[in-house]
Protein backbone atom coordinates (compact mmCIF):
# COMPACT_ATOMS: atom_id res chain seq x y z
CA UNK A 1 0.00 0.00 0.00
CA UNK A 2 2.76 2.19 0.64
CA UNK A 3 6.27 2.59 -0.83
CA UNK A 4 9.34 1.58 1.60
CA UNK A 5 12.22 3.81 2.40
CA UNK A 6 15.65 2.83 1.11
CA UNK A 7 18.13 5.83 1.99
CA UNK A 8 18.81 7.47 5.19
CA UNK A 9 20.75 10.27 3.78
CA UNK A 10 17.69 12.80 4.00
CA UNK A 11 15.68 10.91 6.83
CA UNK A 12 13.43 13.80 7.38
CA UNK A 13 12.57 14.25 3.95
CA UNK A 14 12.16 10.48 2.44
CA UNK A 15 11.34 9.11 5.86
CA UNK A 16 8.03 10.51 5.81
CA UNK A 17 7.04 11.13 1.73
CA UNK A 18 5.50 7.54 2.07
CA UNK A 19 3.10 8.57 4.55
CA UNK A 20 2.53 11.94 3.19
CA UNK A 21 -0.32 10.85 1.36
CA UNK A 22 -2.54 10.68 4.28
CA UNK A 23 -2.39 14.74 4.38
CA UNK A 24 -3.76 14.61 1.10
CA UNK A 25 -7.21 12.25 1.96
CA UNK A 26 -10.01 14.59 2.33
CA UNK A 27 -11.34 16.07 5.47
CA UNK A 28 -14.61 13.88 4.85
CA UNK A 29 -12.84 10.42 4.65
CA UNK A 30 -10.28 10.94 7.73
CA UNK A 31 -13.58 12.18 9.70
CA UNK A 32 -15.24 8.70 8.58
CA UNK A 33 -12.34 6.41 10.26
CA UNK A 34 -11.33 6.86 13.47
CA UNK A 35 -8.04 8.82 14.39
CA UNK A 36 -6.58 5.97 16.18
CA UNK A 37 -6.37 3.56 12.73
CA UNK A 38 -5.15 6.42 10.80
CA UNK A 39 -2.07 6.33 13.29
CA UNK A 40 -1.88 2.87 13.55
CA UNK A 41 -1.29 2.55 9.76
CA UNK A 42 1.85 5.36 10.50
CA UNK A 43 3.22 3.30 13.38
CA UNK A 44 2.85 -0.62 10.98
CA UNK A 45 4.71 1.77 8.20
CA UNK A 46 7.71 3.20 10.82
CA UNK A 47 7.63 -0.39 12.27
CA UNK A 48 8.64 -1.55 8.19
CA UNK A 49 11.29 1.00 8.12
CA UNK A 50 12.73 0.38 11.34
CA UNK A 51 16.42 0.11 10.12
CA UNK A 52 16.39 3.17 8.34
CA UNK A 53 15.11 5.19 11.74
CA UNK A 54 17.03 7.12 14.02
CA UNK A 55 16.22 6.04 16.89
CA UNK A 56 17.11 8.85 18.59
CA UNK A 57 15.22 11.19 16.49
CA UNK A 58 11.33 9.58 17.47
CA UNK A 59 8.03 11.07 15.79
CA UNK A 60 5.39 13.30 17.57
CA UNK A 61 1.99 13.35 15.57
CA UNK A 62 -0.27 15.85 16.02
CA UNK A 63 -3.62 16.69 14.74
CA UNK A 64 -4.74 20.69 15.17
CA UNK A 65 -8.45 21.97 14.09
CA UNK A 66 -8.60 25.24 13.02
CA UNK A 67 -12.01 26.87 13.63
CA UNK A 68 -13.75 29.93 14.72
CA UNK A 69 -15.09 31.08 18.41
CA UNK A 70 -16.39 33.86 20.12
CA UNK A 71 -14.83 34.79 23.57
CA UNK A 72 -14.05 38.42 25.40
CA UNK A 73 -10.67 38.05 26.16
CA UNK A 74 -10.74 42.27 27.10
CA UNK A 75 -14.23 41.72 27.80
CA UNK A 76 -16.28 42.47 24.99
CA UNK A 77 -17.23 39.44 23.23
CA UNK A 78 -15.54 38.86 19.82
CA UNK A 79 -14.52 36.42 17.22
CA UNK A 80 -11.14 34.68 17.14
CA UNK A 81 -9.33 31.75 16.06
CA UNK A 82 -8.90 29.00 18.36
CA UNK A 83 -7.16 25.89 17.57
CA UNK A 84 -8.72 22.46 18.81
CA UNK A 85 -10.74 24.75 20.88
CA UNK A 86 -8.15 26.84 22.71
CA UNK A 87 -6.61 30.60 22.87
CA UNK A 88 -3.95 30.39 22.59
CA UNK A 89 -3.54 27.45 20.58
CA UNK A 90 -2.08 24.03 22.25
CA UNK A 91 1.67 24.38 23.63
CA UNK A 92 3.50 22.22 20.84
CA UNK A 93 6.37 20.76 23.57
CA UNK A 94 9.25 18.81 21.66
CA UNK A 95 13.01 17.38 21.86
CA UNK A 96 15.86 18.44 20.04
CA UNK A 97 15.90 16.88 16.27
CA UNK A 98 11.92 15.07 17.04
CA UNK A 99 9.90 15.02 13.87
CA UNK A 100 7.27 16.67 13.77
CA UNK A 101 4.15 15.45 12.23
CA UNK A 102 1.43 17.57 12.65
CA UNK A 103 -1.76 17.67 10.67
CA UNK A 104 -3.98 21.19 10.16
CA UNK A 105 -7.40 20.95 9.31
CA UNK A 106 -8.71 24.46 8.35
CA UNK A 107 -12.40 24.59 9.22
CA UNK A 108 -11.99 28.41 8.78
CA UNK A 109 -13.97 29.87 5.46
CA UNK A 110 -10.53 31.22 4.09
CA UNK A 111 -7.36 29.82 3.62
CA UNK A 112 -4.75 29.40 6.40
CA UNK A 113 -0.93 28.79 7.02
CA UNK A 114 0.78 28.05 10.14
CA UNK A 115 4.17 29.44 10.23
CA UNK A 116 7.03 28.00 13.24
CA UNK A 117 8.84 31.21 14.10
CA UNK A 118 12.24 30.47 14.59
CA UNK A 119 12.51 27.01 13.61
CA UNK A 120 15.08 26.78 10.88
CA UNK A 121 13.34 24.18 8.91
CA UNK A 122 16.96 23.05 7.55
CA UNK A 123 17.39 22.05 3.86
CA UNK A 124 13.20 22.22 4.06
CA UNK A 125 11.81 25.44 3.30
CA UNK A 126 8.72 23.44 1.93
CA UNK A 127 7.50 23.47 5.52
CA UNK A 128 7.56 27.15 6.31
CA UNK A 129 4.62 28.04 5.69
CA UNK A 130 4.15 31.29 4.61
CA UNK A 131 2.73 32.42 1.38
CA UNK A 132 5.94 32.87 -0.29
CA UNK A 133 6.87 29.19 -0.18
CA UNK A 134 3.43 27.30 0.68
CA UNK A 135 -0.32 27.79 -0.81
CA UNK A 136 -2.34 28.26 2.04
CA UNK A 137 -4.80 25.57 3.41
CA UNK A 138 -8.20 26.21 1.10
CA UNK A 139 -11.12 26.26 3.28
CA UNK A 140 -12.54 22.61 4.85
CA UNK A 141 -9.11 21.41 3.29
CA UNK A 142 -6.21 19.70 5.30
CA UNK A 143 -2.34 19.86 5.23
CA UNK A 144 0.39 17.69 7.32
CA UNK A 145 3.27 19.93 8.28
CA UNK A 146 6.29 17.60 8.60
CA UNK A 147 9.43 19.47 9.96
CA UNK A 148 12.61 18.85 12.83
CA UNK A 149 13.85 21.50 14.94
CA UNK A 150 17.26 20.12 13.97
CA UNK A 151 19.94 21.01 16.41
CA UNK A 152 17.85 23.45 18.04
CA UNK A 153 17.06 24.13 21.74
CA UNK A 154 14.90 27.22 23.14
CA UNK A 155 11.50 29.29 23.42
CA UNK A 156 9.79 29.59 19.93
CA UNK A 157 6.52 30.34 18.45
CA UNK A 158 4.00 29.74 16.03
CA UNK A 159 1.20 32.12 14.35
CA UNK A 160 -1.38 31.99 11.25
CA UNK A 161 1.20 33.66 8.67
CA UNK A 162 -1.75 34.75 6.18
CA UNK A 163 -3.73 37.77 6.36
CA UNK A 164 -3.95 39.35 9.76
CA UNK A 165 -5.12 35.72 11.18
CA UNK A 166 -2.56 36.70 13.80
CA UNK A 167 -4.90 39.43 15.00
CA UNK A 168 -7.40 37.02 15.91
CA UNK A 169 -5.59 33.81 17.72
CA UNK A 170 -4.12 31.17 16.13
CA UNK A 171 -0.62 31.72 17.97
CA UNK A 172 1.07 29.12 20.67
CA UNK A 173 3.87 28.32 22.31
CA UNK A 174 6.97 25.72 20.61
CA UNK A 175 9.36 25.02 23.36
CA UNK A 176 12.21 22.84 22.03
CA UNK A 177 13.83 20.70 25.36
CA UNK A 178 17.47 19.72 24.92
CA UNK A 179 18.23 16.24 24.63
CA UNK A 180 19.34 14.24 28.04
CA UNK A 181 22.60 13.41 27.91
CA UNK A 182 23.65 17.34 26.73
CA UNK A 183 23.84 19.45 29.42
CA UNK A 184 22.31 23.30 29.49
CA UNK A 185 24.26 25.37 31.63
CA UNK A 186 21.99 25.85 34.97
CA UNK A 187 20.02 23.26 37.14
CA UNK A 188 17.27 22.16 36.09
CA UNK A 189 14.33 24.46 37.16
CA UNK A 190 11.85 23.13 39.80
CA UNK A 191 9.13 24.22 36.91
CA UNK A 192 8.46 26.20 33.70
CA UNK A 193 5.95 28.51 33.05
CA UNK A 194 4.84 30.04 29.30
CA UNK A 195 4.00 33.58 29.32
CA UNK A 196 2.42 34.92 25.72
CA UNK A 197 2.62 38.16 25.79
CA UNK A 198 1.28 40.84 23.21
CA UNK A 199 -1.40 43.53 22.45
CA UNK A 200 -4.74 42.93 21.44
CA UNK A 201 -7.31 44.90 19.85
CA UNK A 202 -11.49 44.20 20.93
CA UNK A 203 -12.01 44.81 16.79
CA UNK A 204 -13.05 42.03 14.88
CA UNK A 205 -9.64 40.95 12.73
CA UNK A 206 -11.38 41.16 9.52
CA UNK A 207 -12.42 45.17 9.96
CA UNK A 208 -8.48 45.46 10.93
CA UNK A 209 -7.36 43.87 7.64
CA UNK A 210 -10.20 45.85 5.97
CA UNK A 211 -8.68 49.12 7.30
CA UNK A 212 -5.20 48.50 6.35
CA UNK A 213 -6.66 47.42 2.60
CA UNK A 214 -8.33 50.91 2.34
CA UNK A 215 -4.61 52.59 3.42
CA UNK A 216 -5.28 53.39 6.60
CA UNK A 217 -3.03 52.83 10.00
CA UNK A 218 -4.46 50.69 12.70
CA UNK A 219 -5.47 52.49 15.96
CA UNK A 220 -3.58 51.75 18.79
CA UNK A 221 -4.64 48.57 20.32
CA UNK A 222 -6.84 48.34 23.53
CA UNK A 223 -5.06 46.10 25.89
CA UNK A 224 -2.22 43.78 26.84
CA UNK A 225 -3.01 39.97 26.94
CA UNK A 226 -0.86 37.55 28.91
CA UNK A 227 -1.62 33.99 27.61
CA UNK A 228 -4.79 35.54 26.20
CA UNK A 229 -6.28 36.86 29.27
CA UNK A 230 -5.88 40.02 30.99
CA UNK A 231 -3.93 38.73 34.32
CA UNK A 232 -3.26 35.30 35.12
CA UNK A 233 -1.81 32.97 38.13
CA UNK A 234 1.65 31.10 38.43
CA UNK A 235 2.39 29.28 41.47
CA UNK A 236 5.65 28.38 43.15
CA UNK A 237 7.51 26.76 46.02
CA UNK A 238 9.35 29.00 48.48
CA UNK A 239 13.11 29.13 47.76
CA UNK A 240 12.70 26.84 44.36
CA UNK A 241 13.85 28.24 40.70
CA UNK A 242 11.67 28.61 38.08
CA UNK A 243 11.89 28.92 34.51
CA UNK A 244 9.83 31.73 32.72
CA UNK A 245 9.50 31.52 29.12
CA UNK A 246 8.39 34.78 27.63
CA UNK A 247 7.93 35.57 24.20
CA UNK A 248 6.02 38.97 22.33
CA UNK A 249 3.27 37.47 20.68
CA UNK A 250 1.91 41.01 19.66
CA UNK A 251 1.07 42.89 16.58
CA UNK A 252 3.34 46.05 16.89
CA UNK A 253 4.21 47.19 20.51
CA UNK A 254 7.66 46.02 22.75
CA UNK A 255 6.70 45.80 26.05
CA UNK A 256 8.61 45.37 29.25
CA UNK A 257 8.39 42.79 31.74
CA UNK A 258 8.77 42.52 35.68
CA UNK A 259 8.07 40.58 38.67
CA UNK A 260 7.87 42.70 41.54
CA UNK A 261 10.63 42.10 44.30
CA UNK A 262 12.66 39.67 41.91
CA UNK A 263 15.76 39.76 39.72
CA UNK A 264 15.21 37.90 36.36
CA UNK A 265 18.14 36.24 35.29
CA UNK A 266 18.25 35.74 31.43
CA UNK A 267 19.69 31.96 30.18
CA UNK A 268 18.37 31.30 26.50
CA UNK A 269 17.74 33.78 24.04
CA UNK A 270 15.82 32.25 20.71
CA UNK A 271 17.91 29.23 21.07
CA UNK A 272 21.29 31.19 22.22
CA UNK A 273 22.80 30.54 25.95
CA UNK A 274 23.89 33.82 27.23
CA UNK A 275 26.21 35.29 29.94
CA UNK A 276 23.63 35.00 33.25
CA UNK A 277 23.39 38.79 34.07
CA UNK A 278 20.35 39.27 36.83
CA UNK A 279 17.98 42.31 35.57
CA UNK A 280 15.12 44.06 37.29
CA UNK A 281 13.08 44.14 33.81
CA UNK A 282 13.60 43.36 30.34
CA UNK A 283 12.45 44.94 27.05
CA UNK A 284 10.78 42.39 24.79
CA UNK A 285 10.30 43.04 21.19
CA UNK A 286 7.71 41.69 18.76
CA UNK A 287 9.00 38.48 17.23
CA UNK A 288 10.81 37.45 20.44
CA UNK A 289 11.52 35.41 22.94
CA UNK A 290 13.84 34.24 25.71
CA UNK A 291 13.84 32.33 28.65
CA UNK A 292 14.03 33.53 32.47
CA UNK A 293 15.48 31.97 35.81
CA UNK A 294 13.13 33.48 38.65
CA UNK A 295 14.03 32.22 41.96
CA UNK A 296 11.34 32.66 44.44
CA UNK A 297 13.74 34.07 47.36
CA UNK A 298 11.05 36.25 48.85
CA UNK A 299 9.02 36.55 51.89
CA UNK A 300 5.46 34.07 50.98
CA UNK A 301 2.90 36.17 49.91
CA UNK A 302 1.62 36.96 46.16
CA UNK A 303 3.69 39.42 43.96
CA UNK A 304 2.74 41.10 40.68
CA UNK A 305 3.69 39.60 37.55
CA UNK A 306 3.68 43.39 35.04
CA UNK A 307 3.98 43.79 31.73
CA UNK A 308 3.63 47.14 29.79
CA UNK A 309 4.01 48.43 26.51
CA UNK A 310 7.35 50.52 25.48
CA UNK A 311 8.07 53.80 23.25
CA UNK A 312 4.47 54.45 22.96
CA UNK A 313 2.64 57.83 24.45
CA UNK A 314 -0.18 55.39 26.46
CA UNK A 315 0.97 53.31 28.28
CA UNK A 316 -1.00 49.35 28.14
CA UNK A 317 -0.52 47.36 31.24
CA UNK A 318 -1.63 43.61 32.06
CA UNK A 319 -0.78 42.16 35.49
CA UNK A 320 0.00 38.69 36.78
CA UNK A 321 0.22 36.83 40.36
CA UNK A 322 3.50 35.08 41.05
CA UNK A 323 1.87 33.29 44.12
CA UNK A 324 3.77 31.21 46.08
CA UNK A 325 2.42 27.80 47.70
CA UNK A 326 2.78 29.01 51.10
CA UNK A 327 1.24 32.32 50.85
CA UNK A 328 -1.63 33.85 52.77
CA UNK A 329 -1.04 37.62 51.55
CA UNK A 330 -2.51 38.81 48.43
CA UNK A 331 -0.70 40.95 45.80
CA UNK A 332 -0.47 44.40 47.67
CA UNK A 333 1.54 47.66 47.20
CA UNK A 334 1.98 49.60 43.70
CA UNK A 335 2.61 48.07 40.78
CA UNK A 336 6.96 47.73 39.91
CA UNK A 337 7.50 50.86 37.44
CA UNK A 338 9.33 50.40 33.86
CA UNK A 339 12.64 52.07 33.79
CA UNK A 340 12.62 55.54 34.14
CA UNK A 341 14.38 55.77 30.69
CA UNK A 342 13.37 54.03 27.14
CA UNK A 343 15.57 54.27 24.31
CA UNK A 344 19.24 54.71 25.76
CA UNK A 345 18.58 52.32 28.61
CA UNK A 346 16.57 49.72 26.39
CA UNK A 347 19.88 49.60 23.67
CA UNK A 348 22.28 49.39 26.40
CA UNK A 349 20.27 46.41 27.50
CA UNK A 350 20.23 44.59 24.44
CA UNK A 351 23.63 45.02 24.05
CA UNK A 352 24.63 43.20 27.58
CA UNK A 353 22.67 40.04 26.25
CA UNK A 354 25.86 37.79 24.96
CA UNK A 355 26.85 34.42 23.47
CA UNK A 356 27.78 31.86 26.68
CA UNK A 357 31.34 30.61 24.56
CA UNK A 358 31.76 27.72 27.18
CA UNK A 359 28.21 27.14 26.75
CA UNK A 360 26.85 24.44 24.39
CA UNK A 361 23.44 24.53 22.62
CA UNK A 362 21.18 21.95 21.05
CA UNK A 363 25.09 19.99 20.16
CA UNK A 364 27.58 19.19 22.24
CA UNK A 365 30.28 21.71 21.31
CA UNK A 366 30.54 25.29 22.76
CA UNK A 367 28.91 27.79 21.03
CA UNK A 368 32.09 29.58 21.11
CA UNK A 369 34.11 27.44 18.85
CA UNK A 370 32.01 28.96 15.66
CA UNK A 371 34.35 31.92 15.65
CA UNK A 372 32.46 34.34 13.03
CA UNK A 373 33.88 36.61 13.53
CA UNK A 374 37.26 35.23 12.19
CA UNK A 375 34.90 34.96 8.92
CA UNK A 376 35.39 37.33 5.84
CA UNK A 377 31.79 38.96 4.77
CA UNK A 378 30.91 37.99 1.15
CA UNK A 379 28.22 40.67 0.60
CA UNK A 380 26.66 43.65 1.97
CA UNK A 381 22.85 44.61 2.34
CA UNK A 382 21.52 47.80 3.32
CA UNK A 383 17.86 47.54 4.22
CA UNK A 384 16.04 51.14 4.79
CA UNK A 385 12.49 50.99 5.93
CA UNK A 386 9.87 53.42 4.76
CA UNK A 387 6.23 54.89 5.25
CA UNK A 388 5.71 55.65 1.89
CA UNK A 389 1.58 56.19 -0.01
CA UNK A 390 1.29 54.59 -2.97
CA UNK A 391 -1.63 54.90 -5.60
CA UNK A 392 -2.81 57.06 -2.54
CA UNK A 393 -2.62 54.52 0.13
CA UNK A 394 -0.40 53.97 2.69
CA UNK A 395 2.25 51.00 2.55
CA UNK A 396 5.36 50.18 3.55
CA UNK A 397 8.58 49.55 1.76
CA UNK A 398 12.42 48.19 2.25
CA UNK A 399 14.69 50.07 -0.35
CA UNK A 400 12.06 51.56 -2.08
CA UNK A 401 9.92 48.64 -2.46
CA UNK A 402 6.59 47.95 -1.12
CA UNK A 403 6.29 43.86 -1.21
CA UNK A 404 2.95 42.14 -2.99
CA UNK A 405 2.92 39.00 -3.13
CA UNK A 406 1.97 36.73 -6.72
CA UNK A 407 -0.78 34.49 -7.14
CA UNK A 408 2.11 31.54 -6.86
CA UNK A 409 4.53 31.09 -3.92
CA UNK A 410 8.26 32.02 -5.13
CA UNK A 411 9.47 28.78 -3.93
CA UNK A 412 7.11 26.88 -6.10
CA UNK A 413 8.19 28.74 -9.11
CA UNK A 414 11.44 28.76 -8.65
CA UNK A 415 11.31 24.65 -8.64
CA UNK A 416 9.10 24.20 -11.04
CA UNK A 417 10.93 27.32 -13.33
CA UNK A 418 7.89 29.12 -13.89
CA UNK A 419 8.23 32.49 -15.73
CA UNK A 420 7.07 35.77 -14.52
CA UNK A 421 6.30 35.02 -11.22
CA UNK A 422 9.63 36.73 -10.01
CA UNK A 423 12.97 37.70 -11.03
CA UNK A 424 16.13 37.60 -8.54
CA UNK A 425 17.36 41.23 -7.70
CA UNK A 426 14.09 42.95 -8.11
CA UNK A 427 15.33 44.61 -5.07
CA UNK A 428 18.65 46.88 -4.63
CA UNK A 429 21.01 46.32 -2.49
CA UNK A 430 21.06 49.47 -0.50
CA UNK A 431 18.35 52.42 -0.71
CA UNK A 432 18.89 54.81 -3.44
CA UNK A 433 16.23 57.31 -2.82
CA UNK A 434 13.72 58.10 -5.88
CA UNK A 435 9.94 57.16 -5.69
CA UNK A 436 8.49 54.02 -3.91
CA UNK A 437 6.58 51.10 -5.92
CA UNK A 438 4.73 48.33 -5.63
CA UNK A 439 6.45 44.84 -6.37
CA UNK A 440 7.36 41.03 -5.49
CA UNK A 441 11.25 41.76 -3.92
CA UNK A 442 13.79 38.55 -3.84
CA UNK A 443 17.41 39.01 -3.01
CA UNK A 444 19.53 36.28 -4.68
CA UNK A 445 22.52 35.29 -2.16
CA UNK A 446 24.64 31.55 -2.75
CA UNK A 447 24.47 28.93 -0.51
CA UNK A 448 27.70 29.52 1.98
CA UNK A 449 27.72 33.00 1.12
CA UNK A 450 28.39 35.17 4.82
CA UNK A 451 26.67 38.23 4.27
CA UNK A 452 26.41 41.42 6.46
CA UNK A 453 22.40 42.56 6.78
CA UNK A 454 22.07 46.08 8.20
CA UNK A 455 18.51 47.76 8.90
CA UNK A 456 18.57 51.05 9.08
CA UNK A 457 15.39 53.03 10.45
CA UNK A 458 15.04 56.59 9.35
CA UNK A 459 11.48 56.37 11.22
CA UNK A 460 10.65 57.43 14.86
CA UNK A 461 8.80 54.20 14.85
CA UNK A 462 10.75 50.57 16.90
CA UNK A 463 11.30 48.33 14.32
CA UNK A 464 11.61 44.62 14.56
CA UNK A 465 13.29 42.63 11.87
CA UNK A 466 12.70 38.03 11.62
CA UNK A 467 14.48 35.99 9.19
CA UNK A 468 12.72 33.02 8.25
CA UNK A 469 15.28 29.42 8.06
CA UNK A 470 17.90 31.47 9.84
CA UNK A 471 19.32 32.68 13.49
CA UNK A 472 22.10 35.36 13.15
CA UNK A 473 24.60 37.27 15.22
CA UNK A 474 23.42 41.11 16.04
CA UNK A 475 26.97 42.12 16.01
CA UNK A 476 25.83 46.03 16.40
CA UNK A 477 23.71 48.76 17.51
CA UNK A 478 23.90 52.19 16.58
CA UNK A 479 22.26 55.73 16.69
CA UNK A 480 21.63 57.51 13.07
CA UNK A 481 23.23 56.55 9.81
CA UNK A 482 25.19 53.12 9.46
CA UNK A 483 28.41 53.81 7.72
CA UNK A 484 31.12 51.47 7.19
CA UNK A 485 33.01 52.90 9.96
CA UNK A 486 30.34 51.68 11.76
CA UNK A 487 32.19 48.44 11.91
CA UNK A 488 34.86 49.63 14.19
CA UNK A 489 32.18 49.13 17.41
CA UNK A 490 30.73 45.34 16.30
CA UNK A 491 30.98 42.41 18.78
CA UNK A 492 32.68 39.82 16.58
CA UNK A 493 33.60 37.74 19.90
CA UNK A 494 30.60 37.04 21.78
CA UNK A 495 27.35 38.13 20.19
CA UNK A 496 24.48 36.47 20.54
CA UNK A 497 22.83 34.56 18.22
CA UNK A 498 18.53 35.24 17.37
CA UNK A 499 15.74 34.84 14.88
CA UNK A 500 14.27 38.81 15.37
CA UNK A 501 16.20 42.01 16.20
CA UNK A 502 15.25 45.15 17.17
CA UNK A 503 15.87 48.33 15.43
CA UNK A 504 15.86 51.52 17.53
CA UNK A 505 14.16 54.69 16.54
CA UNK A 506 16.47 57.18 14.14
CA UNK A 507 19.00 54.01 14.24
CA UNK A 508 20.34 50.98 12.89
CA UNK A 509 21.48 47.13 13.87
CA UNK A 510 23.83 45.12 11.96
CA UNK A 511 24.10 41.06 11.87
CA UNK A 512 25.93 38.83 10.25
CA UNK A 513 24.08 35.66 8.51
CA UNK A 514 26.24 32.26 7.71
CA UNK A 515 24.49 31.16 4.96
CA UNK A 516 24.43 27.31 5.18
CA UNK A 517 20.35 27.03 4.34
CA UNK A 518 19.64 26.54 0.76
CA UNK A 519 15.70 27.65 -0.31
CA UNK A 520 13.47 30.51 -0.66
CA UNK A 521 13.32 32.46 2.93
CA UNK A 522 11.23 35.28 4.26
CA UNK A 523 12.96 38.33 5.42
CA UNK A 524 10.43 40.72 7.49
CA UNK A 525 8.87 43.16 9.36
CA UNK A 526 7.58 41.47 13.05
CA UNK A 527 5.07 44.02 13.16
CA UNK A 528 2.50 42.75 11.34
CA UNK A 529 0.76 45.53 9.66
CA UNK A 530 4.01 46.49 8.25
CA UNK A 531 4.44 42.93 6.70
CA UNK A 532 1.05 43.08 5.67
CA UNK A 533 1.58 46.02 3.67
CA UNK A 534 5.04 45.32 2.13
CA UNK A 535 7.52 45.86 4.68
CA UNK A 536 8.89 42.55 3.65
CA UNK A 537 11.34 40.24 0.78
CA UNK A 538 12.34 37.35 -0.21
CA UNK A 539 16.25 35.68 0.73
CA UNK A 540 16.78 33.65 -2.19
CA UNK A 541 19.98 31.34 -1.41
CA UNK A 542 20.59 28.90 -3.98
CA UNK A 543 23.39 26.27 -5.30
CA UNK A 544 22.56 25.41 -8.96
CA UNK A 545 23.75 21.85 -8.41
CA UNK A 546 20.62 19.94 -6.86
CA UNK A 547 21.30 17.83 -4.31
CA UNK A 548 19.69 16.46 -1.38
CA UNK A 549 22.75 17.05 0.76
CA UNK A 550 21.86 20.67 0.37
CA UNK A 551 18.04 20.53 0.44
CA UNK A 552 14.99 18.16 0.58
CA UNK A 553 12.47 17.59 -2.37
CA UNK A 554 8.94 19.03 -2.31
CA UNK A 555 7.05 16.44 -0.05
CA UNK A 556 3.99 14.38 -2.08
CA UNK A 557 1.37 16.60 -0.10
CA UNK A 558 2.31 19.45 -1.57
CA UNK A 559 -0.33 21.90 -2.27
CA UNK A 560 -0.53 23.37 -5.59
CA UNK A 561 -2.21 27.00 -6.64
CA UNK A 562 -1.80 29.84 -9.05
CA UNK A 563 1.01 28.82 -12.47
CA UNK A 564 1.59 25.63 -10.41
CA UNK A 565 -1.34 23.71 -10.58
CA UNK A 566 -1.05 20.76 -12.67
CA UNK A 567 2.43 20.19 -11.72
CA UNK A 568 4.32 17.26 -10.32
CA UNK A 569 6.53 17.61 -7.39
Amino acid sequence: MYPLLSSTSHSLSTLLASIQILGRRNIKKMEERNLKYIILEIVVLLNVSISVVNADDPYKFFTWTVTYGNIAPLGVPQQVILINGQFPGPKLDCVTNDNIVLNVINKLNEPFLLTWNGIKQRKNSWQDGVLGTNCPIPPNQNFTYIFQPKDQIGSYTYFPSTGLHRAAGGFGALNVYSRPRIPIPYPDPSGDFTLLIGDWYKTNYKTLQGALDAGKDLPFPDGLLINGQTGGSFTGDQGKTYKFRVSNVGLSTSFNFRIQGHKLKVVEVEGSHVIQNLYDSIDVHVGQSLSILVTLDQAPKDYYIVASTRFTSTVLTANGVLHYSNSNSPVSGPLPPPPAEELPWSMEQARTFKWNLTANAARPNPQGSFHYGTIPITKTFVLANSAPVINGKQRYAVNQVSFTYPDTPLKLADYFNIPGVFSVNSIQGSPSGGSARLGTSVMGTSLHDFIEIVFQNDENSMQSWHLDGYDFWIVGFGAGKWSQASRNSYNLKDALTRHTTQVYPNSWTAVLVSLDNQGMWNLRSAIWPRQYLGQQLYLRVWNADKSLANEYNPPTNLLLCGKAVGRHP
